[in-house]
Order: C-alpha cells, then sequence, then structure tokens
C-alpha cells in the first residue's frame, strides 16, 4: 500500500455518499410534480454562476428564488385567478405587506377598507407609519367616499370583497374605476373569492377592467386542509411584479416546499370544496334567518344583506347561474342576549369548533366585539352581538342540528339570568 498513488485512492465512504453518481431515468410522469427542496443550486460551470437568471424563472441560482416546485405552484395559481406573475410568501399577511413595502415610500398614502382584514389594518397603522407613510380608512360601501379620500399622496388602494368579519360586498368595479381615473393602484385581497368567486384581473369578462394587484391566503381554500400557512402576490404587471419580487428576494421570504407539496395536492379538488362549502353556508345562513334569537344575516348571497345587489352583479353568474359566495358568514345576535350569553351559545357548539382561520374541513365559529374593529360607522348592522362561522365539509344538517341545540342552551342562559 505505500506505493499507491493519490488518485488510485478510494474516497471515503461519507464522500462517495455526499458525492454519489446515479442519476434516476428523466422520464418519470405521475399525477403529483415532484418536491425539490433547495438552499443550495448546484451550477455546472463559472460561467453558468455568473450569468443564470432568477427573476424570469428562466434559471434556479438559489432556494429563496424558487424551484421547480414553487414555480409550478405560481403558474397554477396564475390560471386560477387569471394573473401573469406570482410569488409565494409564508402567510397572507406576508402577501399584504410585501405589496405595501415593495409600492410604498416615505411620505405616501395607502386608504384601506373600514371593514378590511384587522391585522392588515394594524400593518399601516404601527409598521408603516414608522416608514412615514400614511393611512386613511373609507366606507367601502360608499364609493364617493374612496373618490374623496383620495388626495395627492395616495400611492395604493385597498380593496377587499367583500369585508372582513362583517361581510359587506362593495361596489367593485366603480371602485376599481375611480382609482384607475385618478392613476392609483389597487390591491384586492382576493382570498374569500379565491379565482372562483369572480375573477380580479377582468371584472367585466372584456377584459377592460380589473384590479392591479391580488393578494391571496393560500391558508384558506388552496390549501382546504387548516395545516398550512402561505400566501400569494399576484399581478398581470411586469414592472409591478418585478418591484414586488425585488422587495420579496430582499426581505428573504421564502416558503416551505413541504407546503407547497400540500397545496398543489389540494388544488385540484378546490372549485369541488369551494362550492360545497358554498351550498352548506347558504343552507344555514337562510335557515337562521327564520330563527328568533337572530336579528340579521351576513351573507352576500342573500338579499338584503349589505352590498348582496354588487355580489348579483358580479359573482351572481358563476356556477352555472347558482353564484358563488364560498363558506363564511356572519350574524347579529339579538342585543337582547348579553355578551355572557352569546359566548355560552359558542362555547356549547359541539362540531362548530372555537378558532381563527377558514377553509378547511372543520366548521369553526368566533365571536367578536364589533366596535373595536371599525373606525366609522355601520348603520346597515342591527344591534346585537356579531358571530362569525366558517363552514366546513360537515353535512349541513348536523351542522344545523348542533346550532339548534347551542341556540336553546343560549336561551336556557338568558331566562336563569
Amino acid at each position: 500500500m505505500r506505493g499507491m498513488k493519490q488518485e488510485d485512492r478510494a474516497p471515503d465512504i461519507s464522500t462517495q455518499i455526499v458525492h454519489h453518481r446515479y442519476q434516476p431515468p428523466a422520464d418519470f410522469a405521475a399525477p403529483q410534480p415532484g418536491v425539490f427542496k433547495a438552499s443550495t443550486v448546484i451550477f455546472p460551470n463559472v460561467a453558468a454562476m455568473r450569468s443564470r437568471e432568477w427573476k424570469d424563472k428562466t434559471g434556479y441560482t438559489y432556494g429563496l428564488h424558487g424551484t421547480p416546485t414553487t414555480f409550478i405552484l405560481e403558474e397554477r395559481l396564475c390560471t386560477l385567478e387569471g394573473g401573469r406573475e406570482c410569488v409565494l410568501v409564508p402567510s397572507g399577511l406576508a402577501a399584504i405587506a410585501s405589496v405595501n413595502l415593495a409600492l410604498l415610500k416615505t411620505g405616501d398614502e395607502v386608504l384601506i377598507p373600514d371593514n378590511a382584514y384587522g391585522p392588515g389594518k394594524d400593518f399601516a397603522a404601527v409598521e408603516l407609519a414608522r416608514y412615514g407613510i400614511s393611512h386613511a380608512f373609507y366606507d367601502p360601501l360608499d364609493p364617493e367616499d374612496l373618490a374623496r379620500r383620495i388626495s395627492a399622496s395616495t400611492r395604493l388602494v385597498w380593496l377587499e370583497a367583500p369585508g372582513s368579519v362583517t361581510m359587506e360586498f362593495p361596489d367593485l368595479c366603480e371602485q376599481v374605476r375611480i382609482c384607475r381615473a385618478r392613476g392609483v393602484t389597487t390591491a384586492l385581497d382576493n382570498t374569500w373569492g379565491a379565482g372562483l368567486a369572480f375573477a380580479p384581473f377582468d371584472l367585466l369578462g372584456d377584459g377592460s377592467l380589473g384590479v392591479d394587484i391580488s393578494a391571496h391566503a393560500l391558508t384558506k381554500y388552496p390549501s382546504g386542509g387548516g395545516d398550512v400557512l402561505m400566501g400569494s402576490v399576484m399581478t398581470r404587471s411586469a414592472a409591478l411584479h418585478m418591484k414586488i419580487k425585488l422587495t420579496h428576494m430582499r426581505l428573504g421570504l421564502g416558503v416551505g416546499l413541504n407546503d407547497v407539496e400540500a397545496v398543489l395536492r389540494s388544488l385540484p379538488s378546490v372549485a369541488l370544496r369551494y362550492a360545497a362549502h358554498d351550498r352548506s353556508a347558504r343552507e344555514l345562513a337562510t335557515w337562521l334567518q327564520s330563527q328568533p334569537a337572530i336579528a340579521q344575516v351576513l351573507h352576500p348571497a342573500l338579499p338584503g344583506s349589505p352590498g348582496h345587489a354588487h355580489w348579483q352583479a358580479l359573482c351572481g353568474g358563476a356556477q352555472a347561474g347558482q353564484g358563488a359566495a364560498a363558506g363564511l358568514f356572519s350574524v347579529m345576535v339579538d342585543a337582547r342576549y348579553s355578551q355572557a350569553q352569546v359566548d355560552a351559545f359558542c362555547d356549547a357548539l359541539q362540531l362548530f369548533k372555537l378558532g381563527y382561520s377558514w377553509g378547511g374541513p372543520m366548521s369553526l365559529v368566533v365571536p367578536y366585539h364589533l366596535r373595536s374593529m371599525r373606525e366609522g360607522a355601520t348603520p346597515h348592522l342591527q344591534p346585537g352581538t356579531l358571530v362569525r362561522f366558517a363552514i366546513g365539509l360537515e353535512a349541513a344538517e348536523d351542522l344545523r342540528q348542533d346550532l339548534l341545540q347551542a341556540l336553546a342552551v343560549m336561551e336556557r342562559t338568558a331566562h336563569a339570568g
């Protein structure tokens, strides 16, 4: 062995495993795409390392900039919502934050509907304010209020259809027209619509009107399991996309590839699940309208709900003319019941679980303190206590029976008091 040349020595077993030469055949096809995990991406040579471009998906440079798995999900999401460019972020709130940080600077103003997602409002009030970016809230049911509030410093207007928790459906088309006429960028929280209730980038169906950006909490319907946190930011504008993508890169935002796999696995059934959630929610919301303890049911697809006509105009043609409305609705429990009694109702529910989020297989319920969530008046809402329901995939009759027994508990509690 003393005369053995260095090049004849077999590498150590650990080195052989790390640098194993076997490559599997390339012609493998299956219903689900492969999961490519990477922080490091290997280049064949220095020239490739120096020339490869990550901004346009023509090559791979580093895990944060994408792998085949994330690229596939981004492209499929573009098909779902009608966008052309997409980035993935760790949550729906991260999608909202990314848009704000990419498009706003010191001295700019952002306008937000008063019924927008609460953490998004907080981000503007606290985080954006630290950078000298101002914000104001507008009445989502009054397009003229939005028009009056747009100033020379307004750079971004957030839209939400329907509003968070109170479910008002705005005149989204008119809101977009107002912003477009003033040259202001629009960003829609499209989590409720999910690309299924209406087309955010083509609101009229003729290519003439659409939002500039769609932010989507993939945590909800695209995931569908209540076990993934992820969001997306989508646009049809190459210029807007590059601003968002560069901010995305500088913030170091990444998503777990196992989570991407989970969303890819769920995505083919999203339309079926969305319709199932919708059917059960409408059935239960309609039934609750007849219950004496319920002062008001807030569901965009029900006549009399705030903004119903706008829902009908935008979403009424979906699902073979039945319209599309997701699986969320809220109720105002009559003011004669105290907060404690409403809490007892929520605690008495057995199939409905107390928990935030929605879009998963399990039905959820949350009681809210409405006045802490709104800046402006809400004359369209009846007095009482607000409770939101997220309808899952259980049988609607089983959920109705659960609601019935919990309403009876609330009634007994009220009489005992």
